[in-house]
């Protein structure tokens, strides 16, 4: 195992920057955030403008000096290290022993990343160009179905990484849909959602994406399986549709050849170290390839190289992923708050929360650093949110009033994706910059006047901790940018609270198990080991399906 990847920093917790910070938190040292928004000081370093976006920080609670001591833990745990090592291919995923190399999947042509004697940049560009020219066939009709009729449909069959990833930056980037393929995402093993999906798509015009890294993941194969007899039947029995119609994205050779796929022609691959929720760049995107072209999925690839680019040599004071790390870790690890809600105020960026939802939370929900002490701190918070103005409409109410203070992050365009849209931008985009300057603001007893008895009822607190990232328009690049930015920023917290970020043991428990009940509950085998209640929930589920 690399020394890079054991070699970690001592808790932060024990470092005198976290001493500090902890005591400006427990006293509630807060600037006043009306006061201080015409601060020059504050405006010059905490307004960041990287690689497209401008993100404000000043009306977060956190002035300058904080700000310089955030700065000063992060050097002191090494973040630019450890970054470097990532970026190099050091094995920071120490407890599986490999690299992270999902920064690798958008390499420039051109250029090279010899890692373990291996140039990594020639596997990943040969793989794009077989997705490229599969795309092209597909869009000019010549890649077809069993009976020679071009594709009208595409239905990607995965979970987890290998749907929110793709699902996401499918509906983020739909108004650059240049196949006119009808998209769809089936990743929930509950029937209702295959059905839905194929509901009035014809058998002879789909194409299927399967996606599963070891093409055995319970919930995508029993899909695939179902999503097969379907195809099946409606080539009249006839099996060749499964290879004509159905390709795989996995590393699992002989399984997608045993499903009827053939490996040598339909199965796009990709590498151990490319975990799920950071594979959207690899052949895991080929349905978003599919949809929007391989020219704006180069682009969207680059916008990643971008931040990348930005993060691995921009000064600490103006590192867009490093700050944003900073203020996530001072409002949850520091200050306490719990959650995070991540508002953009675009609804084709709406699913853009709960692509972060596994991003964050599978990524830095964590208890033990890499070397399997605790952590001692709190480590990733309930990552949340949904589109603005739908959510203005539903939890803000909260957000403004509530007894919980949930930290935002904003996430806006200047212009709309269509000209003749502008009119309506313009007004989500004032939405976006009221509910700014409310939450931080807020308003007072005097402000409200009118009627006393209600002034209680109508006044906002302020002060809530808002971030705004504005960007010129959503787009494949701009969006490129915006999940690499939030990946570094996941990175940047875990490696100043030491954790492993690109592990997930978390998640093997509850499957294990499912494994063993789908049998009992099937009548294969009724002599489990559970817990009495266990037993008793299995009970009540045999009775009611007897009925």
């Amino acid at each position: 195992m690399a020394d890079e990847a054991v070699n970690l920093p001592g808790p932060a917790a024990e470092t005198a920057e976290w001493s500090a910070l902890a005591a400006l938190a427990a006293a509630n040292e807060r600037h006043d955030v009306r006061a201080s928004l015409a601060d020059s000081e504050r405006q010059s370093r905490l307004v960041v403008e990287a690689c497209g976006l401008r993100a404000d920080f000043t009306r977060q609670l956190c002035d300058v000096p904080t700000l310089d001591l955030l700065l000063a833990l992060a050097r002191t745990q090494e973040v630019g290290r450890s970054a470097a090592a990532m970026f190099r291919g050091e094995h920071v995923n120490a407890t599986q022993d490999r690299p992270a190399l999902h920064t690798a999947l958008r390499i420039p042509p051109g250029e090279s990343l010899v890692v373990g004697a291996i140039d990594v940049a020639v596997g990943v560009h040969s793989e794009l160009d077989r997705m490229a020219s599969f795309c092209d066939a597909v869009a000019a009709g010549e890649r077809v179905g069993h009976n020679g009729k071009k594709f009208t449909a595409v239905v990607n069959i995965g979970i987890g990484g290998s749907n929110l990833g793709p699902r996401m930056a499918t509906e983020a980037l739909r108004p650059f849909a240049a196949t006119g393929l009808d998209v769809r995402f089936v990743s929930n093993v509950d029937p209702a959602d295959l059905d839905r999906a194929l509901t009035g798509l014809d058998p002879e015009t789909t194409l299927f994406v399967i996606c599963s890294k070891s093409f055995t993941t319970l919930e995508t194969l029993t899909n695939a399986k179902a999503a097969r007899a379907w195809l099946i039947s409606g080539a009249g029995g006839d099996e060749s549709a499964v290879g004509a119609q159905m390709v795989a994205v996995s590393t699992g050779e002989d399984e997608v050849a045993e499903f009827g796929i053939d490996p040598k022609e339909s199965m796009f691959g990709f590498w151990d170290w490319v975990g799920g929720r950071y594979s959207v760049g690899s052949a895991v995107g080929l349905t978003l390839m599919l949809s929007i072209g391989p020219d704006n999925f180069r682009a969207f690839l680059a916008g990643m190289r971008e931040m990348d680019e930005h993060f691995a040599s921009a000064p600490p004071e103006s590192n867009l992923p490093l700050l944003l790390g900073l203020i996530w870790l001072w409002n949850g690890s520091i200050f306490g708050h719990e959650t995070a809600a991540v508002l953009p105020y675009s609804s084709d960026l709406r699913e853009f929360p709960m692509y972060l939802q596994q991003l964050d939370m599978e990524s830095n929900g964590k208890s033990v650093r890499a070397d399997g002490t605790p952590v001692g701190v709190q480590t990733g918070p309930v990552v949340w949110g949904d589109a603005g103005t739908d959510s203005q409409h539903s939890f803000h109410q909260l957000l403004h009033q509530g007894t919980r203070v949930v930290p935002c992050d904003l996430i806006g365009f200047a212009k709309a994706a269509r000209a003749g849209d502008q009119d309506r931008q313009d007004l989500l985009t004032a939405n976006m910059v009221a509910q700014a300057e409310a939450l931080s603001v807020g308003r007072t007893v005097d402000e409200v006047g009118g009627d006393p008895t209600l002034a209680p009822h109508r006044t906002f607190p302020g002060g809530r901790p808002v971030t705004v990232i504005l960007a010129e328009q959503l787009d494949p690049r701009t969006l490129g940018r915006l999940i690499a930015l939030y990946e570094h920023k996941v990175f940047v917290q875990a490696a100043i609270w030491g954790i492993n970020p690109f592990d997930q043991w978390g998640v093997d428990l509850g499957k294990e198990l499912a494994g063993v009940i789908a049998p009992e509950l099937a009548g294969e085998n009724v002599a489990g080991d559970h817990d009495p209640s266990t037993e008793a929930l299995l009970d009540a589920v045999r009775q009611l399906r007897s009925h």
